[in-house]
């Protein structure tokens, strides 16, 4: 049943940055694009989301426990680190220059554009390399202690 449910949420969201059109990276190249061709329907489509997620949230949390979980699973920390302005920073980067984030790349996978696979396939080889990193800084960091 949690695999259906996640299905159904994953094709909602997708539908939904495909018919926002989210999924064309130009779109989204436009939108930072202020001294030339600017599109703001980014913004509407972010402010969306920000209001849906505000309500959603606040219902959601009254709750006692989610439907798919035996309890909520919020972030504790409340700290800005490297890793997460870091990771911030690259996010942004490759979003402003490729027009793509992951969450509108996955559902452009199914236009079949050769831009969309390089995008991808370099999403997950930046996730296997920041694992990587990220075990060998904990065994240096251990060695040290």
């Amino acid at each position: 049943m949690r695999l259906i449910v996640s299905y159904l949420i994953g094709l909602v969201f997708g539908i939904g940055i495909s018919i926002s059109g989210m999924a064309n990276p130009a779109k989204v190249l436009n939108f930072f694009d202020i001294a030339g061709s600017w599109d703001p329907s980014l913004a509407f489509v972010m402010g969306g989301a920000l209001v849906v997620t505000f309500i959603g949230y606040r219902y959601v949390l009254r709750q006692p426990s989610p439907l798919m979980s035996p309890k909520f699973l919020l972030p504790t920390r409340r700290d800005l680190d490297l890793p997460l302005i870091g990771g911030s920073a690259v996010f942004g980067i490759g979003w402003g220059i490729a027009g793509f984030c992951p969450g509108g790349a996955l559902p452009a996978l199914g236009t079949g554009r050769t831009e969309v696979f390089v995008f991808v396939a370099s999403l997950l080889a930046g996730i296997v390399i920041a694992k990587f990193l990220q075990a060998a800084l904990a065994r240096r960091t251990q060695a040290t202690a």
